[in-house]
């Protein structure tokens, strides 16, 4: 089958398609033939292989899987012996979490891991993305912030994957959402729901004093120490993204004072629990209240353009390689 290979970390140039053998479900597994997969902003991460504490479990010089991409949607060709959830010919979607192995024709998948069937009308290149943006976002807000209706959250990198969710979940609980991006997708973020927008290059949302409950910054462009001034006394600073001072700051604010910063890898959850989490992700989305923002989709053989378009830094919503 064709896949994509990391032969080291680095640039996107790191990737190359090639030639590798169509792997074969184990007893408990699916194997699913690919119609998307996602390609995120923590792929690039990975594939760059910093933070560097990152390879402790990634691998140190190359990764250990060598099949980038998470996110995947597609059809099931074939099922072990013992599978009794999924049958032949039935549309999937999910997360491999760190099996990886998406950016594939034909990747394997427990029954039991975090895979569920495709809901009627939701497009295979939407429903790929929906353990990047949607489910990281969903866990951050409702799962570790608990945000409830009329509180304060300020999003930062909006008009991304994981910001263009987070606007939606957010005011799908009844938060005042105020959304951080650029004066170009401004009008993206209103129109999913944003009270507010701030526009970056004419103002420094933490110049704001005591207003928000919750900063969650996408991107990781910010810092605790920076934002908890925006922060209402007992406010809560939340990243998905990896940075040693945060992870000194978590440890720090667990002990002292009221306002907390948060760092978690969500892909780190147990299987099941990502599994409910994103079934209410799915009925979220099936009342109305969530919608998946594509921005482009590449070829699986054009996965190194898609990561060059990721690192340029111009990126909205979510990119998707279709196979085919």
């Amino acid at each position: 089958m064709k896949a994509i290979t990391a032969i080291g970390y680095g640039s996107p140039e790191v990737l190359q398609l090639s030639e590798v053998e169509c792997p074969q479900p184990k007893s408990n597994e699916v194997l699913v033939e690919v119609v998307a997969a996602s390609v995120t902003t923590a792929d690039t991460m990975m594939r760059t292989g910093k933070p560097y504490l990152s390879r402790l479990f990634m691998g140190f010089s190359k990764p250990k899987k060598p099949i980038p991409g998470t996110g995947f949607a597609g059809k099931i060709i074939a099922i072990g012996e013992d599978v009794s959830q999924f049958r032949i010919g039935e549309m999937v979607f999910g997360e491999t979490a760190f099996g990886f192995s998406a950016n594939a024709e034909y990747l394997v998948i427990p029954e039991d891991g975090v895979i569920l069937p495709l809901p009627e009308g939701l497009e295979a290149s939407k429903a790929a993305s929906f353990c990047d943006g949607h489910l990281t976002s969903f866990n951050f807000l409702k799962g570790i912030a608990k945000l409830e209706a009329g509180k304060k959250v300020l999003i930062n990198g909006a008009s991304g994957a994981l910001g263009t969710s987070a606007v939606q979940i957010a005011k799908h609980l009844g938060a005042h959402v105020t959304g951080v991006c650029s004066q170009r997708n401004a009008g993206l973020v209103k129109s999913l729901g944003a009270d507010e927008v701030i526009d970056y290059t004419i103002e420094d949302f933490t110049d704001r004093r005591g207003e928000y409950d919750f900063i969650y910054d996408t991107v990781g462009k910010s810092s605790f120490k920076e934002s908890k001034k925006a922060l209402r006394p007992d406010g809560v600073y939340l990243s998905p993204v990896l940075k040693f001072p945060l992870l000194l700051q978590m440890i720090y604010t667990s002990l002292i004072g009221e306002q907390k910063a948060i760092f978690e890898a969500t892909g780190t959850k147990p299987s099941e629990k990502l599994r409910s989490m994103l079934e209410e992700v799915v009925e979220i989305y099936k009342a109305g209240g969530l919608k998946t923002v594509i921005d482009r989709q590449f070829p699986l053989e054009k996965v190194v353009d898609a990561h060059r378009y990721i690192d340029s830094g111009r990126k909205r919503g979510n990119v998707v390689v279709v196979m085919g």
